[in-house]
């Protein structure tokens, strides 16, 4: 087994000589050992390369697989597109206070006037009031709402938010990633994206 792993691992240089048949693209779905995404915002996503890397070094189980096939001299391999981790990684992590997170806890629309267009930041009490950089006083608004604002607060700029900044928790984030699939979803993610999210009728 061992001896197998070290040739696989060998080869693994040659998949890069072959990686434009395959294109650079076929990014590969990561699902924790529980099998639900590894994270929402973003979603877990890693190159081919590194999946097959992580078969080899036996970290991963393959979930499902593209119809695309790389060779090396010695085998063929088929192209991962979904994977799972075989240890479980704990999802309580501190959530960093970046502008796509501040966005993704507010639906991507702005607070005051529920735009998805131009989007920024603002400080609720305005930092030459004391307003601090924090997720208790920034909101996502769209640059119109930004501006007519201007350094006041929204009481003294007639302004309602929909509802108050907060500092989100992990589960709110990964509940809101939900609602926001990325542009590219291959047919083989479907069933671990969306195998939670409520039926239609």
């Amino acid at each position: 087994m061992i001896a197998l792993q070290q040739n696989y691992c060998n080869e693994a240089q040659t998949q890069n000589r072959v990686a434009r048949r395959a294109g650079n693209g076929h990014p590969v779905l990561v699902l924790n050992a529980d099998y639900r995404p590894l994270s929402y915002f973003p979603l877990s996503l890693w190159s081919w390369q590194d999946a097959i890397k992580a078969i080899i070094l036996d970290r991963v189980q393959v979930v499902a697989e593209y119809d695309e096939y790389v060779h090396s001299p010695s085998h063929t391999i088929r192209l991962p597109s979904v994977i799972s981790l075989k240890e479980y990684v704990r999802q309580d992590r501190s959530l960093a206070f970046t502008r796509f997170n501040l966005f993704l806890r507010d639906g991507f629309k702005c607070l005051y006037c529920g735009s998805g267009h131009d989007l920024t930041f603002d400080h609720v009490i305005p930092r030459a009031y004391g307003g601090k950089t924090c997720w208790e006083n920034i909101v996502t608004a769209c640059s119109k709402c930004n501006a007519k604002k201007g350094g006041r607060t929204p009481k003294e700029a007639r302004m309602e938010l929909r509802h108050p900044p907060h500092r989100p928790n992990l589960y709110e984030l990964q509940t809101m990633g939900r609602k926001f699939p990325p542009n590219y979803l291959h047919d083989t993610w479907l069933d671990w994206l969306y195998w939670d999210i409520e039926l239609e009728a």
